[in-house]
């Protein structure tokens, strides 16, 4: 059905939703967060993707975990809906909404069972996008939008490599432009780059100049986006075998001399990079913050259950204080840091209009809600672990699975230290430590 939806810049329009209230109404793990205080379009948001998400059930994830197969149906599935357009411009297929909607999808797909693998499975389709949407030139919007929403062309965002980790200015993947100037070639190799062996483009930020001809670091970097052509013998994959999260393969990437279209460049001058991919990175944390409350509210519904079931002794072991007590708490930290991610979500999204809310502001925001929801993700999927003892060690129960994901919102995309260290100096005021 249609329903009339306001998005980020005032617009009012009309989008698409499944029509399936009664199953979100009668969902038990929705209804262990709060909703109060969210829009109308966010709930609509978190009904019509939990719709689609239902279709695939935890033994689905179950399968793909441990098969480690990507999970292609359910990327096309969230595609035939439009939902991987959700916060790219209206004039170009998306729904125009914001990363507030965005970070209500991805915790939703995270919260009914599919985990960190299937916010994965779209994850870089969001927020790598963002710089394309807002610096790309109309012939690369053109060209590329659509089919990402679509699902005809999936992304990957190509910035870590192993000698540099979170010193992105320390990168040394080149970018050198031919004589001819019609193309560059791309040398050098990207670590951890989530859904490269399935995705036909890649975002990369690459060397195009040296801090040794005078320039500052910060404008050495390009960023492009490009064809990836796995049959060229300029470029190889390699996928990395993995704790968690296995549905989806995390790769190393090498170039050798790769050769890519002079129009791959994003933005209408070399040196850019760096700024441009800022605006994708507070996005990403924003998200990731929204995966890593998915699978503690999960975790957390799948541990109440069982705790009021589950009898020892002659009675529920939830009516012990030992149980009840840790999961009591890991729903206050959840709620807790529930309310700072969509507090940096709505400065996210209001810094695009209104010019008090700056993005160093912006940016403590997102920085403090991932580190928030990933530690409180962490401690309630350990609870959940515990509170099942035995079961909680067998894969149909879930939870050792979500565990062992909840490891990845705190090391990925920047380390809980690494947050630390951020607000430390730019809050704090402290010395700098790195």
């Amino acid at each position: 059905m249609f329903r009339t939806v306001t998005n980020k810049s005032g617009h009012v329009g009309r989008t698409w939703f499944p029509r399936r209230r009664c199953w979100f109404s009668t969902s038990s793990f929705l209804q262990i967060m709060d909703t109060t205080g969210f829009t109308e379009t966010q709930l609509t948001v978190r009904e019509a993707v939990n719709a689609v998400c239902s279709k695939f059930p935890n033994t689905y994830w179950q399968a793909h975990d441990q098969n480690a197969t990507d999970p292609t149906d359910f990327h096309a599935a969230l595609a035939q809906d439009g939902w991987l357009g959700i916060a790219l411009p209206e004039s170009l297929g998306g729904s125009g909404l914001g990363i507030s909607e965005a970070t209500m999808m991805m915790q939703t797909i995270a919260e009914s069972g599919a985990g960190m693998a299937g916010a994965q499975a779209i994850h870089a389709n969001v927020y790598a996008t963002q710089p394309l949407a807002k610096f790309g030139s109309k012939e690369q919007l053109e060209e590329t939008i659509p089919d990402i929403i679509h699902g005809k062309t999936r992304v990957c965002f190509g910035v870590t490599e192993p000698n540099s980790g979170l010193n992105t200015l320390g990168l040394e993947t080149t970018a050198i432009k031919t004589e001819d100037g019609t193309a560059y070639l791309v040398t050098g190799q990207k670590i951890w780059i989530t859904c490269a062996q399935v995705a036909s483009k890649m975002l990369l930020l690459a060397r195009t100049a040296s801090p040794d001809d005078g320039r500052k670091p910060t404008q050495c970097l390009s960023l492009f986006c490009i064809p990836l052509n796995a049959s060229s013998p300029s470029l190889s994959m390699r996928p990395i075998p993995k704790m968690g999260a296995r549905a989806v393969a995390a790769n190393e990437v090498f170039f050798s001399a790769y050769a890519i279209p002079s129009s791959s460049l994003i933005g209408p001058t070399e040196g850019a990079g760096f700024a441009q991919i800022l605006h994708g990175m507070n996005a990403e944390r924003c998200l990731l913050a929204g995966e890593a409350l998915g699978l503690g509210y999960a975790a957390l519904s799948k541990a109440a259950a069982y705790a009021r079931d589950r009898s020892v002794f002659g009675r529920p072991i939830g009516m012990n204080q030992g149980i009840a007590h840790p999961l009591a708490a890991a729903y206050m930290q959840l709620e807790a840091a529930k309310l700072a991610t969509y507090h940096a979500a709505r400065l996210y999204d209001a810094s695009a209009t209104d010019a008090s809310v700056t993005q160093h502001v912006v940016g403590v925001a997102a920085n403090s809600a991932k580190y928030l929801a990933a530690e409180a993700a962490f401690t309630t999927c350990e609870r959940a672990v515990l509170t099942l003892g035995g079961m909680g060690y067998a894969v149909e129960y879930d939870v050792e699975r979500w565990y062992r994901e909840a490891l990845v919102p705190r090391i990925a995309p920047v380390s809980r230290e690494m947050i630390l260290n951020f607000v430390g100096e730019k809050v704090l005021g402290l010395p700098r430590s790195y």
